[in-house]
């Protein structure tokens, strides 16, 4: 026979409801418990219900905790990842002063650079060019005639010493040279009205460049209007090069063409032509100017040519005396 079922006290029912009571504050609240994890709690509880304390004082034992739910795949991989290791405040101080250090080495270099530069700009600006051209000339000058003593001393000749350093060509193109340059600084003082035109109108022929382009865009045009008048062939060779053949020998200028006179410069040559009268007035200018200067009249002109500068002189000699406060009057404009 089965042992006779115990019969529960007042103390074991209090005690179980204090435990009842106790138990879901201690739980954690989680819901993904599977279903097959509960049903054993559950089981476990049905029989403690049925089982008796044998004091009136024991209390229930609590039932066991549910187990952990299984690891995701992400907390798997989390925790395979190793820890992030804390940063030393000691060692990102020492980086930062570092980096300040090399900023400040940096600005340093920086400004030496500047410093070096900018004393050595204000030292080209204090110095003059044409003190310098000078100081060179010299040197050179010093340095060619030293050369030509030490030659001389030995007993060889320092012109064909001199002439192994460069080609025929060279020393030819130098001759040359030398001696254009030779004759124009002896025929650089004023002869007559015509040199002095011819030399102004070889130095503009040297300063102007040409203009090939507008050649051959004057070319091109020349020929297809030749071409379509009919004074012109166009024959090609078996090469497949193009000539041009003349019929009536009215292509191509002689002394009688007057082609020359339908020419229209464009707006550059105008502009061109304009500076080049500018620049000759304000030569012209300077030199009267200069010598003005070197005459001693630095004023007003009031002379129209050296004999009436003579005559304006003299009435200033012996009427300046009487005349200079009405001339003041009428440059201030007080003179009624």
């Amino acid at each position: 026979m089965p042992p006779a079922k115990k019969r529960k006290t007042a103390a074991a029912a209090k005690a179980e409801k204090a435990l009842d009571a106790n138990v879901p504050a201690e739980q954690p609240t989680t819901n993904t418990t599977d279903t097959t994890q509960d049903e054993p709690s559950q089981e476990d509880a049905a029989p403690a219900e049925e089982t008796t304390q044998a004091g009136p004082s024991a209390a229930a034992p609590p039932p066991p905790p549910p187990p952990p739910p299984p690891p995701t795949a992400e907390a798997a991989a989390d925790s395979e990842t190793p820890a992030a290791t804390p940063i030393n405040p000691a060692s990102k101080a020492a980086d930062r002063m570092a980096r300040f250090k090399a900023l400040q080495a940096r600005a340093k270099s920086s400004s030496d650079s500047n410093l070096k530069e900018a004393t050595l700009e204000s030292q080209r600006l204090a110095a003059d060019p044409s003190q310098l051209t000078a100081i060179h000339r010299r040197q050179a000058i010093a340095s060619h005639k030293l050369l030509r003593a030490d030659v001389e001393d030995a007993g060889g000749d320092f012109e064909r010493k001199r002439a192994w350093d460069w080609t025929v060509d060279e020393s030819e193109k130098w001759d040359k040279r030398v001696k254009k340059k030779d004759a124009a600084r002896d025929n650089n003082a004023f002869s007559d009205y015509r040199a002095a035109s011819n030399k102004v109108y070889k130095r503009q022929v040297k300063n102007m460049a040409p203009d090939l382009d507008r050649y051959e865009r004057d070319k091109m045009a020349a020929v297809e209007r030749a071409a379509a008048s009919g004074g012109l062939d166009i024959v090609e060779t078996e090469d497949g090069e193009l000539i041009a053949v003349d019929k009536d020998g009215s292509f191509y200028s002689t002394a009688d063409s007057t082609g020359f006179a339908q020419n229209k410069p464009d707006k550059a040559n105008i502009d061109r032509l304009v500076d080049d009268l500018r620049q000759a007035e304000e030569a012209r200018l300077k030199k009267r100017k200069d010598r003005m200067a070197q005459s001693g009249d630095d004023g007003d002109v009031t002379y129209i040519n050296e004999k009436n500068k003579q005559f304006n002189s003299k009435l200033s000699r012996f009427y300046n005396k009487y005349t200079a406060e009405i001339r003041d009057s009428f440059e201030r404009g007080t003179m009624i």
